[in-house]
């Protein structure tokens, strides 16, 4: 995974994913705090996602955007598609990617929407197996999407040229 740090001067966009409202029982009553998880992306290849508690919503949303901001990965994005095909899992969450031809539009549901739209991601073909707990499809759809590497990448990693990549 690649981490990458961010100037002051990017303009980050935030989606909430999901919200969660969580229970405690004490002698003195029940005590809700709410879950937010978030994802940030400038709509550029870069995306991140972060894990909000606390008392209001609006303070979860703001700790999951803090959150969010501190683990930034860049991920290649090539004529608003993805590279090329990719599967990755994340607990019982399975995700498969799949680059899609311009004008086909994001055929993701749920998370992984939310997650593709802030990278910049206009067309793909995605899919969600297993689980569909929104923490675990972010998880699993960022892991997927910064495993993938570009031609450019490919070459640089065996030492060949780009034409050597595409013509064996």
């Amino acid at each position: 995974m690649n981490k990458v740090k961010i100037n002051s001067d990017v303009e980050l966009k935030d989606r909430l994913v999901a919200i969660n409202r969580v229970t405690k029982v004490t002698k003195g009553g029940r005590t809700f705090t709410f879950a937010a998880i978030v994802v940030v992306g400038d709509g550029n290849g870069v995306i991140g996602w972060g894990l909000g508690k606390a008392g209001e919503v609006t303070a979860a949303i703001a700790k999951g955007v803090e959150s969010a901001k501190k683990n930034l990965v860049k991920v290649p994005v090539l004529k608003g598609t993805i590279p090329h095909e990719m599967e990755a899992h994340f607990g019982g969450a399975q995700v498969y990617l799949r680059p899609a031809a311009a004008g086909t539009g994001l055929v993701a549901g749920g998370a992984m929407r939310a997650v593709l739209e802030s990278v910049g991601v206009k067309d793909v073909l995605a899919k969600s197996k297993g689980s569909s707990n929104p923490h675990n499809l972010v998880k699993a759809t960022i892991k997927a999407l910064s495993e993938m590497r570009d031609a450019y990448t490919v070459a640089g990693t065996r030492g060949i040229s780009m034409n050597k990549v595409f013509n064996g």
